[in-house]
C-alpha cells in the first residue's frame, strides 16, 4: 500500500497537535493585535511580554501576537517604549484551557529616553533564524538619498549586498548570481512578473503605501516555492481609518498622488472598520530631460511609465480582515532604432486574515490574477512579443506553542505563456503553453529554552502539471546564538521552478524579456 505525501503531512500535523493539546488544557493563551491609538494602523515587530516573567512574543506584519502555554493567573501585559512608541501596561486574566483575546492601543512617543531598552529587533535576532533576509520598511527606504528626490524601493535594493541592477537590461534585478527570472516578487500575495521600470531607477511600488518588504536572497523556508534564487514579499498598508488624507509630490523625473480615507471610521475598542487607499505615479522624463539632462542626449531620455494601485480593507472587531486590491503598471521606451517598445501589467485579487474565536490557529489566505505583456518592434523588423497571465491562490495555517510554531499550507497557481520571436534569419519561433503548479508545505520552528539554538526544518512538495513531475524539497534553517553579539547561521534546501526567460544576458542592451514555461518540452531550436 502506498502513502502519498499529503497523507504523511496530515499525520505529522495531527500528531503534533495531540502532543500540544495536553499542555494547552493545563494552561491558557493570550493573543491579539497591537494598534496605533490615533490611526488604527497595526504596530509591527514590537515586543509584547508579561511583566515579571520571560513569557512573551513579537507582533507580526499584521500587528498580531500570540502567547501560549501561560499558567492560569493574573498578569500585566507590557509593551516597552521602543521603536518610537510609548510604553503600555494592561491587566489580563488567564484561565486554563481558554484564550484571552486582547486589542492593545499605543501612541507615538515624542520624547527620547536615554535608557537601554530591549528592542523588537534585538529580540528577533535571538528568536528568528533570518538567514539571508532583509526586512525593509518605509522609514528605512526614506533614509537613503534618492534619485529625483522621491524614495524608491528599487534604489534601496541596489545598496544591499549581492544585488545588482541593470538599467540597460530593462531594469532587471540579479541577486547573488541568479537571473531575474529566478526571483519571485509578491505584492500582497499576488505575483508581479516585472516589478521594475526600464530605466532601472524606479520600481512599480509607491514607497508611501509599503508597510513592509521581506527580501530573501537565499535559504528561504518551505512556505515559498516556484523560484530558485530569491523571494521579495511586499505588504502594503491600509488606508487612513480616521480621516480623508492625500499627498502630491513632484520631482524632475515624475509626479505622484495618493488619496486615502475611511469607509467606516476607526474607534478605539469599536467594531468593524473599513478604509481605502489609491496611488498613482507618472513619468514625464522624456520632456524634462531635454532641459535638465541635455549633456546625456539632446533628444531627451526615452523612458516613461504609469503606475496605479488601489486597495480596500475591511477589519472585523476580532482582528480578522479582508483586503481587495488591483493594479495597472505600464512602461514605454522610444529609442531611435526602436519603432515601439512597451510593456503592460495589470491584475487584482485579495487576501484575508482569519482569527477563529476559540482556536489557537491563525489562518491566512490569498487569491489573485495578474497578467504581463511586452512588445518590442525594432525599426524595419518584425515584432517580438511575450506574455504571461495566470492566477495564484493559497491558504496557510499557523499553530503557536510557546516560543515554537507550526506552519502548513497549500498553494495552487496556473499560468499561460505566449511567446513570438523572429531570429536573425527571420525565422519565427513561438510557443504557447499552459501549466498548473500545486505546492504543499509544512514548517516547524523550534526555539530552545534559553534561546541559544533555533531550528526551522521544513518540507515542500511541488507538482508541475506540464511536466507530470513531483519535486520533493526538504529545507533547513539554523541559528546558534553563541553570545549576544556573535551568532552562527546556516540554511540549505532544495528548490525548483518551471519558468525560464527567453533572452540572452550577453546582449549589451536588451530590453526584451520573454517568458517560457515547461522547459523540458522545448524543441531543439530554442537551445
Amino acid at each position: 500500500m502506498s502513502i502519498n505525501t499529503s497523507t504523511i503531512k496530515n499525520i505529522i500535523i495531527v500528531f503534533l497537535l495531540i502532543i500540544s493539546a495536553g499542555a494547552f488544557a493545563q494552561t491558557g493563551s493570550i493573543r491579539g493585535f497591537v494598534y496605533l491609538k490615533e490611526s488604527g494602523e497595526p504596530v509591527l515587530f514590537t515586543n509584547v511580554i508579561l511583566k515579571g516573567t520571560t513569557i512573551g512574543n513579537t507582533t507580526d506584519v499584521n500587528g498580531y501576537f500570540s502567547i501560549t502555554q501561560v499558567p492560569p493567573g493574573e498578569y500585566t501585559i507590557m509593551i516597552t517604549s521602543s521603536l518610537g512608541y510609548d510604553s503600555l501596561m494592561q491587566k489580563v486574566s488567564v484561565k486554563a484551557g481558554e484564550i484571552s483575546n486582547q486589542k492593545l492601543y499605543i501612541v507615538r512617543s515624542n520624547v527620547k529616553l536615554n535608557v537601554i531598552e530591549i528592542s523588537a529587533e534585538q529580540e528577533a535576532k535571538q528568536t528568528e533564524t533570518q538567514v539571508s533576509v532583509n526586512k525593509i520598511d518605509p522609514i528605512t527606504i526614506k533614509k537613503l538619498p534618492s534619485v529625483g528626490g522621491e524614495p524608491d524601493l528599487a534604489q534601496y535594493l541596489q545598496v544591499l549586498p549581492g544585488v545588482i541592477f541593470t538599467g540597460d537590461q530593462g531594469g532587471q534585478l540579479y541577486i547573488r548570481g541568479g537571473s531575474p527570472i529566478q526571483n519571485k516578487v509578491l505584492l500582497d500575495g499576488m505575483i508581479v512578473y516585472n516589478p521594475f521600470h526600464s530605466i532601472g531607477l524606479f520600481s512599480v511600488f509607491d514607497a508611501d503605501i509599503i508597510r513592509n518588504a521581506d527580501v530573501y536572497s537565499g535559504g528561504f523556508g518551505a512556505e515559498y516555492g516556484g523560484r530558485i534564487s530569491s523571494i521579495m514579499d511586499i505588504t502594503t498598508r491600509d488606508g487612513n481609518k480616521n480621516r480623508v488624507a492625500g499627498k502630491i509630490a513632484v520631482s524632475p523625473f515624475g509626479a505622484k498622488t495618493l488619496v486615502e480615507g475611511p469607509l467606516i471610521k476607526f474607534k478605539e475598542g469599536g467594531k468593524s472598520t473599513a478604509s481605502f487607499i489609491l496611488s498613482a505615479k507618472t513619468s514625464y522624463l522624456p520632456t524634462t530631460s531635454k532641459v535638465l539632462y541635455r549633456y546625456i542626449d539632446t533628444a531627451g531620455l526615452p523612458f516613461s511609465f504609469n503606475d496605479y494601485y488601489a486597495k480596500v480593507s475591511f477589519n472585523a472587531s476580532n482582528g480578522s480582515k479582508l483586503n481587495l486590491f488591483g493594479f495597472n503598471f505600464n512602461d514605454k521606451v522610444s529609442y531611435k532604432a526602436v519603432q515601439d517598445m512597451n510593456w503592460d501589467s495589470y491584475g487584482g485579487g485579495g487576501n484575508f486574515l482569519l482569527v477563529p474565536q476559540n482556536s489557537p490557529i491563525l489562518v491566512t489566505g490569498n487569491f489573485a490574477y495578474s497578467q504581463y505583456k511586452i512588445k518590442l518592434q525594432p525599426e524595419g523588423e518584425d515584432p517580438k512579443t511575450s506574455s504571461i497571465k495566470g492566477f495564484n491562490m493559497g491558504i496557510g495555517f499557523t499553530y503557536f506553542m510557546a516560543k515554537n510554531e507550526i506552519n502548513y499550507g497549500l498553494e495552487v497557481l496556473g499560468f499561460r505563456t505566449d511567446f513570438d520571436f523572429y531570429n536573425s534569419l527571420n525565422r519565427k519561433i513561438s510557443q504557447e503553453e499552459s501549466t498548473t503548479e500545486i505546492g504543499g508545505y509544512v514548517k516547524y520552528k523550534f526555539v530552545s529554552k534559553h534561546k541559544k539554538l533555533l531550528l526551522e526544518p521544513s518540507f515542500r512538495v511541488m507538482y508541475y502539471a506540464s511536466l507530470a513531475n513531483f519535486s520533493p524539497e526538504p529545507r533547513l534553517g539554523l541559528k546558534w546564538n553563541i553570545v549576544p553579539r556573535l551568532r552562527f547561521k546556516f540554511a540549505a534546501g532544495m528548490y525548483s521552478q518551471n519558468l525560464i526567460a527567453a533572452n540572452s544576458d550577453r546582449d549589451v542592451v536588451n530590453l526584451f524579456y520573454g517568458f517560457l514555461s515547461g522547459p523540458d518540452n522545448l524543441p531543439a531550436e530554442y537551445t
